[in-house]
C-alpha cells in the first residue's frame, strides 16, 4: 500500500476529525494509535457495563482511566464512543494508508475488539464521522450534547 500521508500524523488526524465533529479531545488519551485503542477499548467496556443510555460523566465515574475525559462529561456516551472509534479508524487510515472506507471501519472494529451493539447502524446513520465532505459535521457534537437518546441504537 502506498503512503498518502505521514505516519506520524495520527494524533493530528484524530484531533482534526473529532474537532470537525464538534467534540472535545483531551490530551494524552488519544496521542498515539496504541493509546487511542486502549482508550476506546475502555470506553466500549464501560459503555457495555453501564448501558446505552449512559452519559460520559457516568463512564468517567466508572473507571479511573477516563478521568481526563471530563471535558466531554455532558455528552452522551454512545455518541462520544462511536465518534472516538470512528476517528481512530479515520486517523489510522489517513496516517497509515490512503483513507478509510466503511468496510475498513468494520474490519477495524472487529480486529481491535471494539464492536458494540448497533455498530453498523451507528455509522450508517452518522456518516459524517467518517466522511469529511459532510457540511454539517460540527452539528454532531451539538446533537451528542443536547440529545444523547438519539444515539441509543448504538
Amino acid at each position: 500500500m502506498s503512503q498518502c500521508y505521514n505516519s506520524g500524523d495520527f494524533k493530528k488526524y484524530f484531533d482534526e476529525n473529532m474537532q470537525d465533529l464538534g467534540l472535545p479531545v483531551p490530551t494524552t488519551l488519544f496521542d498515539t494509535y496504541q493509546t487511542a485503542i486502549g482508550t476506546v477499548s475502555t470506553l466500549v467496556g464501560a459503555l457495555g457495563t453501564l448501558g446505552k443510555g449512559a452519559t460520559m460523566a457516568e463512564l468517567i465515574g466508572a473507571t479511573v482511566a477516563l478521568e481526563k475525559l471530563t471535558v466531554a462529561a455532558a455528552i452522551g456516551a454512545s455518541a462520544y464512543t462511536g465518534a472516538a472509534i470512528g476517528s481512530v479508524a479515520v486517523a489510522s487510515g489517513r496516517a497509515l494508508g490512503c483513507g478509510t472506507r466503511m468496510a475498513d471501519v468494520f474490519a477495524f472494529t472487529d480486529r481491535n475488539n471494539l464492536k458494540f451493539k448497533g455498530v453498523a447502524s451507528f455509522y450508517a446513520l452518522n456518516p459524517q464521522i467518517l466522511n469529511s465532505s459532510y457540511s454539517s459535521r460540527s452539528s454532531f457534537g451539538l446533537r451528542a450534547r443536547v440529545s444523547p437518546p438519539s444515539f441509543e441504537y448504538a
